[in-house]
């Protein structure tokens, strides 16, 4: 059996960047981040789910979902599509339509890279845009870890590398 490699991430205050070797192809991933598969394995029971996931997977286009608190809480999010590269590389706006604790309602944007290894692929996320916000930015490093580690147990559990 390969070794296990955990997500790592870091953040230096207005960006926050994650990696991850996920055992699926680029293609597997891809469609995992960008369809309503995402409401799959996006989440957890005791954090929050994600929910009602619609795109319209071109440049210039809207996503959104709703986050489902574990308190029962819903909370919108969206955005735009800026690059789209299948199945390399997404880039997307996100921004909140609730005062999130740490950010408001500040838009960022998240690029996805996504390289196949000789496991699977090599997913990194780098989330910018959080100049004057240093404390979200440490705080989405660390939810970016998580989320790389629900994607990964998601692919390990259910799916092998084609």
């Amino acid at each position: 059996m390969l070794p296990h490699v955990w997500p790592r991430a870091m953040a230096n205050g207005e960006t926050a960047m994650a990696a991850a070797e996920i055992l699926a192809t680029p293609k597997q991933i891809f469609t995992a981040l960008v369809t309503d598969e995402v409401e799959r394995w996006w989440g957890s029971a005791e954090t929050y789910r994600m929910t009602g996931w619609t795109a319209d997977l071109r440049v210039g286009r809207n996503w959104s979902v709703t986050v489902r608190t574990a308190d029962g809480r819903r909370l919108p999010a969206s955005g735009v599509f800026l690059e789209i590269e299948t199945p390399r590389r997404i880039v997307q706006t996100r921004r909140y339509d609730w005062d999130h604790p740490a950010l408001g309602r500040h838009e960022t944007t998240v690029a996805y890279l996504l390289e196949p290894t000789a496991r699977g692929t090599r997913l990194t996320i780098c989330h910018g845009g959080f100049a004057g916000f240093p404390d979200a930015a440490a705080e989405y490093a660390e939810g970016w870890a998580r989320v790389l580690g629900w994607l990964q147990g998601y692919f390990g559990e259910r799916r092998q590398v084609a």
